[in-house]
C-alpha cells in the first residue's frame, strides 16, 4: 500500500469465500454468467432448473433465438427440431460459461434418460461433438448423469471407451458413491441440502449443528472412503442450504455453491478452518466394499431417504426440462 497508510483490520482479513478457495475448488451452481463474473469460480455446473431460470432472463434471449434457429435447420420434423434446439441451448450456455471460468462446465443429460444406459451414452457423445463444433475440447466438459445404476454404467462406458468425463448427480447414499468409484467416474455431486430437507420433513429433529447435519455427515463419510482407498473419483458437495454446511465441508475436493451463499461467504470474514483432508481420511474406520447390481439396488431400496430424493430429483429435473421444451416449442412455431 502506497503512502504508508495503515490497512484496516477488515481489509487485512480474507473473506470466508477467499479462505474457502484456498482449501477447496469453488464451483458456481448457476446458469447466470454475471454471477460467475462476480465470484470467479473455477468451474460451473448447470442443470435444467438453472438453465430454465437463466432462459427467462432478457440478457440471454439471443442464446434462445440461436438455439431455435439451429433446431429449425437441423431437425426434419417438430420432434427432431425440438431435440436439436434443446441440445444446442445446453451447449451454447456451456460455451459462454467456459469463456468466464478457467476450468470445466457440467452439462446434464436429459433426466428422462436416467434409466436408459445406451440413450445416455448416445446423448453424451452427441453433446461432446456439439461442443467440439464450438472449439471446446472434451477435457473441459463434465457430462452430468443421474446416479441410477444405468446412469453409473453409462458413465463407466463413457469414461473407459470414449475418454468422456462424467459428473454423477442426484447422489444421496453411500452405495451410489461406492458404485461410482468402482465405475471410475471423474466426479460425484452428493446433495447435502436435499438430504437435510428429508430428515427435517420426516423426523422429529428440525435443526442440526453443521457437523451433525445428515448431509454433511454423508459427504464426509464418502470423502473419507474415497481418500482412504485411493479412488480417482473426486467429491463435489452440492445443494447447500446454509453456509454452515459449506464451511463444515471445507477441504472437500470441490463444492458447488449457489449465488446467494456465495454472496454470504464473500461478505463474511469468519474463519474457515479445514475440516476434510486426505490425511484424516486415512485413519477413518471405513472398510472397503464392492457392489454387484443386485447389492446396489437392494442397499438403495433399503435407504428410504435416498430412494425418495433420487426419484424426486429425477422428476423435478424432468419437469423443468419439459418447461424449457415448452418455451422452445413456442418459438419454433
Amino acid at each position: 500500500m502506497s503512502g504508508g497508510e495503515p490497512t484496516s483490520k477488515k481489509s487485512k482479513m480474507s473473506s470466508s469465500l477467499a479462505q474457502l478457495k484456498e482449501l477447496t475448488t469453488v464451483v458456481a451452481d448457476s446458469g447466470d454468467f454475471e454471477v460467475m463474473e462476480k465470484y470467479k469460480p473455477t468451474d460451473a455446473t448447470t442443470n435444467p432448473s438453472l438453465i430454465l431460470l437463466a432462459a427467462k432472463m432478457p440478457q440471454y434471449k439471443h442464446l434462445i433465438e440461436k438455439a431455435v434457429e439451429y433446431g429449425k435447420s437441423a431437425g426434419k420434423n417438430e420432434k427432431e427440431q425440438l431435440e436439436e434446439a434443446m441440445d444446442k441451448l445446453l451447449v451454447l450456455f456451456g460455451t459462454e460459461i467456459l469463456k468466464i471460468v478457467p476450468g470445466r462446465v457440467s452439462t446434464e443429460v436429459d433426466a428422462k434418460l436416467s434409466f436408459d444406459k445406451n440413450g445416455s451414452v448416445k446423448k453424451a457423445i452427441k453433446l461432446i461433438s456439439m461442443y467440439k463444433e464450438h472449439g471446446i475440447e472434451k477435457e473441459r466438459i463434465l457430462i452430468k448423469l443421474a446416479s441410477t445404476w444405468e446412469g453409473i454404467q453409462a458413465a463407466k462406458e463413457l469414461e473407459e471407451k470414449h475418454g468422456i468425463h462424467c459428473n454423477l448427480t442426484l447422489l444421496f447414499s453411500f452405495c451410489q458413491a461406492v458404485a461410482c468409484a468402482e465405475a471410475g467416474v471423474t466426479l460425484i455431486s452428493p446433495f447435502v441440502g436435499r438430504i437435510l430437507d428429508w430428515y427435517v420433513a420426516n423426523t422429529d429433529k428440525k435443526s442440526y449443528k453443521p457437523e451433525e447435519d445428515p448431509g454433511v455427515v454423508s459427504v464426509t463419510r464418502i470423502y473419507n472412503y474415497y481418500k482412504k482407498f485411493n479412488y480417482k473419483t473426486v467429491v463435489m458437495g452440492a445443494s447447500f442450504r446454509n453456509i454452515g454446511e459449506v464451511k463444515a465441508l471445507a477441504g472437500c475436493d470441490l463444492l458447488t455453491i449457489s449465488p446467494k451463499l456465495l454472496e454470504e461467504l464473500d461478505s463474511s470474514n469468519e474463519p474457515v478452518p479445514i475440516k476434510l483432508s486426505s490425511e484424516k481420511a486415512k485413519s477413518s474406520s471405513e472398510k472397503k466394499i464392492e457392489l454387484s447390481e443386485e447389492q446396489f439396488r437392494w442397499m438403495l431400496n433399503e435407504d428410504q431417504m435416498a430412494t425418495d430424493k433420487l426419484s424426486d430429483g429425477i422428476r423435478k429435473f424432468s419437469e423443468d426440462a419439459r418447461k424449457l421444451e415448452k418455451l422452445i416449442t413456442e418459438l419454433l412455431d
